[in-house]
């Protein structure tokens, strides 16, 4: 089971929104180093919505390639279309890809029964694990504990990203699902106790600026540290918080960029941080005590 903190990794870009490989590679090294236990590549703080699909597999081939095996990649292959989502999950099986992530079907809104065929046909149709992805607020489609039970039977749907921020669903979901489920928040602001719930890790947007910390934290919380884990937390307030200050990935990338990991690259729709946020950011980064 992949668990520990998963970075819901960044996708470097330059002024003009094009990839940047070189700085995908050291960022990297750099989650590799701080000890960061798995990266998701193409997930929303990746920018997947923007990519195109020669794109969105050129980079989850390319972290693969600069992983190298060391720590499991997981590749966001999620689509509103099921014979996309078939198509993205296979070619990130192709890459090497350890795991999957497909997100909710969003916009159309289908019913539960539909969620549930949705995944059970991507399963069917390409043998890699795959982790259910639910986060309502993005998709306007809300996966309820009940489906993710049906779905748990399938051998190779092996957990699920819940992004809800109810911590209820930890027991509910374990007790429908299962210990041999992988149960993640993508939800930093809740993560510490999520994990100390019985939660197996989580994709993280905070662990992209504090990865060291994020780890610790996560790795306590998981174990049962409940003192440690949240004297921990107490410095990484401020960056689960304020790194929603504006819509996601746009916050987080100013950060990464401010630590001199990437340069000042985003795509439309979205835009650039506002300069009446800075202060705000940096100071979260300081109780984090990122430089």
């Amino acid at each position: 089971m992949i668990q520990g903190s998963i970075v819901a990794l960044v996708t470097p870009m330059d002024i003009n929104g094009a990839i940047d490989k070189d700085s995908l590679k050291k960022l990297v090294e750099f989650h590799i180093d701080q000890g960061t236990d798995s990266i998701v590549a193409m997930g929303t703080t990746g920018e997947s919505a923007t990519l195109d699909e020669a794109e969105h597999c050129d980079v989850v081939k390319c972290v693969v390639e600069y992983v190298a095996g060391r720590i499991p990649v997981i590749a966001g292959t999620g689509a509103n279309s099921t014979t996309e989502a078939v198509a993205l999950t296979q070619a990130a099986k192709d890459a090497g890809a350890d795991a999957c992530l497909l997100v909710t079907p969003y916009y159309n809104k289908p019913t539960q029964e539909g969620l549930y065929l949705h995944f059970k046909a991507i399963a069917d149709a390409v043998d890699i694990p795959q982790i259910l992805y639910n986060v309502p607020g993005r998709t306007a489609c809300d996966m309820l504990p009940e489906t993710i039970g049906r779905l748990s039977a399938i051998n190779n749907i092996v957990g699920v990203k819940e992004a809800t921020g109810e911590l209820d669903r930890v027991k509910i979901i374990r007790d429908l699902c299962g210990d041999e489920f992988a149960i993640y928040t993508g939800d930093d602001a809740t993560s510490c106790e999520f994990c100390l719930l019985g939660g197996n890790g989580s994709i993280t947007v905070s662990g992209n600026v504090a990865p060291k910390l994020v780890h610790k934290m996560i790795s306590a919380a998981i174990q049962g540290d409940r003192k440690l884990a949240e004297s921990i937390d107490k410095k990484l307030t401020g960056l689960h918080q304020h790194l929603f200050i504006q819509s996601n990935p746009i916050p987080v990338k100013w950060a990464v960029t401010e630590m001199g990991l990437m340069e000042k690259g985003i795509r439309l729709p979205l835009t650039w941080l506002t300069d009446d946020c800075y202060d705000t950011v940096r100071k979260a980064m300081s109780q984090a005590e990122v430089s």
